[in-house]
């Protein structure tokens, strides 16, 4: 019988549920996509910042120390400490190794740079462009600057990083260009105090900072003219990162201070103090210090997109808990003829109840499938419209978005079943 008057009241009511479904439809497409955009977007999110440089930078330790101690950032030439440049394939072997994005390594010397009768003194940096490492786990990565620097403003292209007989090519720095009267194509003479070679000018860029007054070159040239053959005076490196907390700034003041489980947790989690830390156990004599303005900058936007996010999924949610209190209240009301003959005719009004909810439970879970499936298509325009990639489905919001549904029908349902709970049959019978 309860299956014969659920049945019946589906076909008659197909209307209403019809909206009811839809309804839901709507308020769980958009809560299934901001969840799975939500729970997607830290990597993303992280990928777009990479474009505005890296968030750690790695120094010799005795460089560190001064810089600590006097605000010499560079160090070098001041205290005579540089990295190994064969260790720097090391930092693909940490715990976080696939979260490290890009990195390359530094190495500065005064020269003198001519083209002609104009010559001026100026920093020379040589790095990697776009250098192509066998790490000691197998695996091959590429990496450089090409990367590290994607914002900066090129004209003409990327140099790369051959040498051959104190020749190579480079990329000179807008201000320097301008100051030599230096074009693309250019050929400069390079004379520092070890040795001297000519750079031919591949790309002109401006990056709006000091890069702009030096000439970048292949590593192997730069350590060349300066006799520091193997080595390198800095790195950046680019990681993605998850926002800092409590247990994480404790642990980059002290971490011997954490107990063991907060040491576990912190050297697990993909924080910028813990993958400074694992890069100091792999380099030799290395400092790695978090650059706190994009590390900062990182974790505050992603946090704040997240919650924006959140905060998208309630209002939509509540938007939709709403629009069901109103639609089964509506029904209810229409229906109420037939209710009292149901209570008239001695059906409790929890059994009343019973059949009434389960009619919206039913539709509510039909909406919330198609609005789930719809949701995914949702995240996927966002994922590509915003970030230019797609958003993985997560497979636990399957049961958050089965309980929302269960949240939101049953608070849209409240009104409508207290309504319910006090028709009396005599009074509703008699069109009262």
């Amino acid at each position: 019988m309860f299956r014969r008057m659920l049945l019946g009241a589906l076909t008659r009511q197909r209307g209403k549920l019809a909206m009811i479904a839809l309804t839901m439809a709507l308020g769980v497409s958009l809560a299934t996509a901001m969840l799975n955009v939500m729970m997607d977007v830290g990597d993303k999110v992280n990928q777009e910042l990479k474009a505005y440089g890296a968030n750690l930078s790695v120094v010799p330790r005795g460089a560190s120390i001064l810089g600590d101690l006097y605000g010499v950032e560079e160090g070098l030439g001041v205290s005579d400490k540089y990295l190994a440049e064969d260790e720097l394939p090391r930092i693909k072997t940490i715990f976080w190794a696939f979260n490290i994005v890009d990195f390359a390594p530094y190495l500065e010397t005064k020269a003198s740079i001519g083209s002609g009768t104009r010559e001026v003194d100026a920093t020379v940096t040589g790095t990697w462009f776009d250098k192509h490492l066998d790490v000691p786990t197998g695996e091959s990565v590429d990496t450089g600057i090409k990367r590290l620097k994607s914002w900066w403003d090129v004209n003409g292209g990327w140099a790369d990083d051959s040498v051959s007989d104190a020749s190579a090519d480079g990329m000179m720095g807008s201000n320097l260009a301008a100051k030599l009267g230096i074009g693309l194509g250019d050929t400069v003479s390079v004379t520092a105090a070890e040795s001297s070679g000519t750079v031919t000018v591949a790309g002109i860029f401006h990056s709006g900072g000091n890069e702009d007054d030096r000439l970048f070159v292949p590593l192997r040239f730069a350590q060349a003219i300066s006799g520091k053959a193997g080595l390198v005076g800095s790195m950046e490196v680019s990681a993605l990162t998850t926002p800092e907390n409590d247990l994480a700034r404790r642990a980059a003041q002290d971490p011997n201070s954490l107990s063991r489980h907060e040491w576990d947790t912190w050297y697990c989690t993909a924080y910028i103090s813990s993958i400074a830390y694992q890069i100091e156990e792999v380099i030799s004599n290395a400092r790695a210090k978090p650059v706190l303005q994009v590390a900062e900058s990182e974790g505050a936007i992603l946090q704040k997109t997240q919650l924006l996010m959140l905060l998208l999924t309630i209002l939509s949610l509540a938007c939709s808990a709403l629009a069901i209190s109103n639609l089964v209240t509506a029904s209810v009301m229409e229906r109420s003829a037939e209710i009292g003959l149901l209570k008239a005719v001695g059906a409790s009004g929890v059994e009343v109840s019973l059949l009434i909810m389960t009619e919206i439970t039913i539709t509510a879970f039909a909406g919330g499938v198609l609005g789930y499936f719809v949701g995914l298509g949702f995240a996927q325009m966002i994922g590509s419209t915003v970030f230019g990639s797609a958003i993985n489905a997560k497979l636990m919001v399957i049961p958050m978005v089965a309980v929302l549904v269960v949240v939101v029908t049953l608070a849209g349902s409240l009104p409508a079943m207290k309504m319910l709970l006090s028709l009396r049959p005599a009074e509703v019978l008699h069109g009262r």
